[in-house]
């Protein structure tokens, strides 16, 4: 999983409520396991007409937000059914963080499982980030996860809270694999001492 500390970058405005997984990430995507290839169709149903052209009026088709790497957005972001590939598919666009009031539970999880940062802020703090983002002339927020701070373009910074633990895995960039495999070499002398004193196993 790729470390996360520091991003700079642009944020895109999607000031819409309880924005699902299915949104998302359409059902019919949902056929790989693969956690590549999935940025095409983010937000498919809104990106593109039925003709499969761009729907030249939603954000991420703008050019000012084309290589959007943070999503502001409406209350309860990511509600819904439990998929993963709704994260798959924002990381694979480019979307390292996720800016809103609320998240489902189980979408907030995984955001951190897969190497994305979800912050929570308060609805004042999100409506002056939407503003912020809303200016395509300059649409850039900084995050800094160990100061646990975002720099607003005029200056101001915005405190946010994350569990310490959470907060040092992405860091690391630790996944649960990533978790495991740092007790290898214990895994490895159990599996050893295994053998030698239950053979019959």
């Amino acid at each position: 999983m790729q470390k996360f500390d520091k991003l700079s970058g642009v944020a895109a405005p999607l000031n819409i409520l309880n924005i699902d997984t299915d949104m998302i990430i359409p059902k019919q995507f949902l056929k790989t396991i693969k956690r590549s290839g999935l940025g095409v169709n983010l937000f498919s149903e809104m990106r593109y007409t039925d003709d499969g052209d761009e729907n030249k009026d939603f954000v991420l088709n703008k050019p000012a937000y084309r290589s959007a790497e943070i999503l502001v957005a409406g209350d309860n972001f990511g509600c819904g059914s439990s998929r993963e590939h709704a994260p798959w598919a924002l990381l694979d666009f480019g979307i390292r963080c996720v800016i809103s009031t609320s998240f489902a539970d189980i979408f907030y999880n995984n955001c951190f499982k897969n190497g994305i940062l979800p912050i929570k802020v308060s609805a004042d703090e999100r409506d002056a980030l939407l503003a912020d983002a809303a200016d395509s002339e300059n649409p850039q927020l900084s995050i800094d996860l160990v100061s646990q701070t975002i720099s607003r373009p005029n200056g101001v910074e915005i405190s946010f809270e994350i569990d310490p633990f959470r907060k040092q895995c992405l860091l690391d960039g630790l996944d649960d694999i990533g978790l495991t495999m740092e007790k290898e070499t214990f895994i490895s002398q159990f599996e050893v001492s295994r053998k030698t004193d239950m053979p019959w196993l």
